[in-house]
């Protein structure tokens, strides 16, 4: 029996990550000792670090990324892909070309009798709704200004594209003197978030997306298992004796995957040269 693998969050081709060619290559590494063994691969979002699609332009890079999920479709294994806050603009390069199913919304599906709900996780935290009412939110969705932004050279709209997303990621690499690194509610995620200025765990009264799950869970008690990315942590929480949590890390410095095996539910990390999948 095959299993079904969850990822999300590499950032491909930021600007911020040293030795990104490095990066893109142990993801298609995990990719390849995968593709035997996998019915299906989800990637939960922000697998690049800023994604525009141009009528008949393909932004630079990535092709050792987008020829290996080509490869697993081309093999049958199911690749569905959600988009994130970086590459929100995703439209059907990847449908077409690479054989991917693409999803912009959360969504819900069973496999063996247990019901998955799986989103990127942007906009669902309660914190986010001063992102989703600020003016950037309003620009990056708006139809006509992204009908505009591809009537600009390619070079021109990538390179500001990339470098936006580099200044947000260096910005939140600095540590921030306001996190309480001290009084951490959890060890989940401390050591990331301590070294990189992502905010920890904040315990499951605090946390934005484990109150989303709980909330939703209220009206769907159907729901065995909640898998986000986005925040950059791992997490693997039960919510009720039925029902279970997982934040997927990200593929930046954790290389996080979880794995369901038909039976069991498990997360990792991805270490080169020394896991065997």
């Amino acid at each position: 029996m095959k299993s079904i693998y969850f990822i999300s969050d590499a950032h491909l081709g930021s600007r911020a990550i040293e030795h990104r060619r490095t990066q893109e290559r142990r993801l298609v590494n995990f990719l390849d000792q995968i593709k035997d063994k996998a019915e299906a691969v989800y990637m939960l979002g922000d697998m690049f670090d800023f994604w525009f699609e141009y009528k008949e332009v393909v932004p630079k890079g990535y092709t050792r990324f987008l020829g290996k999920i080509s490869e697993l479709t081309d093999m049958g294994v199911e690749v569905h892909y959600f988009t994130g806050n970086h590459d929100m603009w995703m439209t059907d390069y990847l449908e077409k070309e690479c054989g991917v199913t693409i999803h912009h919304e959360p969504y819900t599906l069973e496999i063996d009798d247990k019901i998955f709900y799986l989103a990127h996780g942007d906009g669902l935290d309660y914190r986010d709704k001063e992102w989703k009412t600020s003016l950037m939110f309003w620009c990056f969705h708006n139809k006509v200004l992204r009908k505009l932004a591809s009537c600009i050279h390619p070079n021109i709209f990538m390179n500001f594209g990339l470098n936006w997303a580099k200044h947000s990621r260096m910005k939140r690499n600095e540590p921030d003197k306001n996190l309480d690194f001290e009084n951490v509610t959890s060890i989940v995620g401390y050591e990331s978030a301590k070294g990189n200025g992502e905010e920890p765990y904040q315990g499951e009264d605090k946390e934005g997306l484990v109150l989303y799950a709980k909330d939703y869970l209220k009206q769907h008690p159907e729901v065995n298992f909640f898998i986000f990315g986005h925040r950059h942590i791992e997490l693997d929480l039960m919510l009720s004796r039925d029902t279970r949590m997982l934040i997927l890390g990200e593929w930046m410095t954790l290389f996080t995957y979880a794995v369901w095996d038909g039976e069991f539910m498990f997360m990792d990390n991805f270490i080169e040269g020394e896991t065997h999948l």
